[in-house]
């Protein structure tokens, strides 16, 4: 998760890393000692291996993967779509993460994650009624939601939640607001007619996502020039 670097640790790993620059080459383009340069290699990749250590698998042995991973993220969205908060704390581990790139801050735990997303107004009449489908994004499990309030023409793009899942549960949420909305994936305005809930087959139903970064604009639509976005639930982002 490169966004919880510095700049300076961010451009020392790509040069370093991913790029094979050496060290001398390193500090010439950032403009600091070779010492400062591999300073702060070090301590991006003592970040990394903090950020990363070694996981538990996905789902336990024997269990069809594809299979689970698709109940799992069929209630996921069911429940999103119900505003069903004790369902979707269910599916959530204990000491799961969430994020919301590019904004700072880290929400630790299932309990502060849940909280934080009832009392942005989650569930309630004015925050509206969500569609949901599932796809993938960054080769990770994803869902794309809608929303649309009463007095809406049309449902509107509200975000992209890409889920990292551990022994079976959801270990990791990053949201990504309705700027990350593909053309060749998600459309900004979901389809109303006959688009009842995400379980069915539905017209037009989403196609699997290009990587998405938390910058997202060198393969996504331009940002909307309307109502801003605003933290709200799963699938935060939801329109003011």
């Amino acid at each position: 998760m490169i966004q919880l670097l510095t700049p300076q640790q961010r451009a020392a790993l790509i040069l370093r890393d991913l790029l094979g620059w050496s060290a001398k080459e390193t500090a010439e383009l950032l403009e600091v000692t070779v010492a400062a340069a591999n300073s702060a290699l070090q301590r991006a990749r003592a970040t990394l291996r903090q950020r990363f250590p070694s996981r538990r698998p996905a789902w336990p042995a024997g269990v069809d993967a594809s299979a689970a991973e698709r109940a799992l993220l069929e209630r996921y969205v069911a429940a999103a779509e119900e505003a069903n908060v004790a369902v979707i704390a269910s599916l959530i581990r204990e000491d799961a993460t969430f994020r919301m790139p590019p904004q700072p801050g880290v929400w630790v735990g299932r309990d502060a994650m849940i909280r934080e997303w009832v009392d942005a107004g989650f569930g309630t009449e004015s925050f509206g009624r969500m569609r949901c489908a599932i796809t993938r994004a960054n080769g990770q499990p994803a869902v794309a939601a809608w929303i649309r309030r009463d007095g809406d023409a049309r449902w509107e793009a509200l975000a992209i939640d890409v889920l990292r899942i551990e022994d079976g549960q959801i270990a990791e949420a990053f949201t990504f607001g309705p700027h990350l909305f593909l053309r060749s994936g998600c459309r900004r305005h979901s389809p109303t007619e006959g688009l009842e809930s995400i379980h069915g087959a539905g017209p037009e139903r989403p196609a699997p996502l290009p990587p998405i970064t938390s910058g997202g604009r060198r393969c996504c639509e331009s940002p909307p020039t309307s109502r801003r976005a605003s933290p709200a639930g799963p699938c935060r982002g939801a329109r003011r």
